[in-house]
């Protein structure tokens, strides 16, 4: 009974402060321009069937894929016998499901510790692959530091969680030999080979003391990452499949336009008649681009809490393989952290989003040299396993510096100028079109 109300004590406050924090995220992610994305709803729950349920664009790179898929699954049927930890805890039962689905019981503790196994060769060798191996695209400069810890924090909890796993299941196959009134059997080939090879021979108050700490280390490290990920870049876990739903389903070399500066364009090459109402002239103009994360899509935030920092993104950048400062998983980093210093302040001084100023931006995270180093070819959006859009913040803080404040590299004002000038990007003292029109009247004459 005192252990039944310690866990029910445990786990309300373990819910109440994951819901504190996870709201908290949401909040952030508010903190973005509204944009309202309900279109092509088939297509978008087949993305997310297909690339974030099914794990479609991780095998790119067969190893790592085959290894997360290890962990991936596992971690999915993990839940089921979570929910049966959860049930006995509050209850004070034990084995809630193990006579009521029958031969089904056997059949997922098999999966379970079956899948344990593979995830822990998986995490053995995400860790050697990190520590030894040290893979170049999980040791770039913006990775020093915390970023690395959290992978390894993350790491480590899965070795704790098998451990606690395979000491519960262990120890209750023993149990049930000797005592199976009280523990009905599970059938799980892998615990019945540990509890014969390591706890066989021990007293029934040793053994239920082992399943018990197995049990509760299990469970404490399991609200241990629930509490964790808010702070974790393996958020992406809850993240990745409403990022997916809500990414872009335009091509992937689209870029969006700006309507006041497309009419302006338009306009100046004599595609449309320049209006010349009063009102239009006098009004003002308004920013352009992005010059920090409350004038980028809400959108956008999810997707940088998204990032699971694989560097999938900044491995197959040419401006980043070439040496260049760009790195696109740190343009998304960097608009979570600033996104989460903003929030703390407007939370702790309690104000509206809409006085914010605390004299920074995103370009106090962010160089104009990250920026102008993007050739917008698109491959980091095609690399990433979770369908983010490191483009489309990188385009928008780059046309604030262009357009609002007449920033950029001095190679490129030039064409710029001949634009403006001379609807051309070539400086030309002809108009653009000028060329074809003759050729068209020579070929009437």
């Amino acid at each position: 009974m005192v252990q039944r109300l310690i866990f029910i004590a445990v786990l309300a406050g373990v819910s109440f402060v994951a819901y504190k924090k996870y709201v908290r995220i949401f909040n952030i992610i508010r903190l973005g321009k509204e944009e309202e994305i309900a279109d092509r709803k088939s297509e978008r729950w087949k993305n997310v069937f297909l690339v974030a349920f099914g794990q479609k664009k991780m095998f790119k790179r067969i190893i790592p894929a085959i290894m997360h898929l290890f962990i991936y699954v596992a971690f999915l049927f993990t839940q089921i016998e979570l929910v049966e930890i959860i049930i006995d805890g509050v209850f004070g039962v034990h084995r809630f499901f193990a006579d009521k689905i029958g031969f089904l019981y056997s059949l997922i503790i098999n999966s379970i510790e079956i899948l344990s196994v593979l995830a822990f060769v998986a995490t053995v060798v995400f860790l050697w692959r990190r520590n030894l191996l040290k893979v170049p695209r999980l040791v770039k400069p913006e990775m020093k530091g915390w970023p690395t810890l959290d992978a390894n924090y993350i790491l480590i909890g899965e070795i704790i969680l098998l451990i606690g796993i395979f000491s519960m299941n262990g120890a209750d196959a023993v149990l049930q030999n000797l005592d199976p009134e009280h523990y009905p059997a599970t059938g799980g080939i892998i615990s019945a080979a540990i509890g014969e090879g390591i706890f066989s021979g021990l007293s029934i108050g040793t053994l239920q003391g082992i399943e018990r700490f197995g049990w509760w280390l299990h469970i404490l490290t399991v609200f241990g990452f629930l509490l964790y990920l808010p702070m974790s870049k393996h958020l992406h876990i809850m993240l990745a499949f409403p990022n997916v739903y809500f990414s872009r389903l335009k091509s992937r070399g689209e870029i969006s336009n700006m309507p006041e500066v497309m009419n302006e364009v338009k306009s100046m090459m004599g595609l449309i008649e320049e209006s010349t109402d009063a009102a239009d002239m006098s009004a003002e103009l308004p920013d352009f681009g992005a010059k920090d994360v409350f004038d980028l899509s809400w959108q956008n935030i999810l997707s940088a809490y998204t990032c699971t920092e694989c560097g999938r993104c900044s491995s197959v950048c040419p401006a980043n393989d070439t040496g260049k400062k760009l790195s696109p998983r740190k343009i998304m980093m960097d608009i979570r952290d600033r996104a989460e210093e903003v929030y703390t302040k407007i939370e702790s001084e309690n104000i509206d989003k809409k006085d914010y100023d605390d004299g920074k931006s995103l370009f106090d995270y962010i160089s104009e040299e990250e920026l102008f180093a993007c050739t917008t070819c698109n491959a980091c959006i095609e690399a990433c396993p979770v369908l983010i859009n490191p483009l489309e913040p990188i385009l928008e803080l780059r046309r604030y510096k262009l357009l609002t404040e007449a920033k950029g590299p001095e190679e490129w004002l030039p064409m710029f100028t001949a634009l403006e000038n001379g609807g051309s990007v070539w400086q030309m003292p002809d108009q653009r079109f000028d060329w074809a029109n003759s050729i068209n009247q020579e070929s009437t004459s």
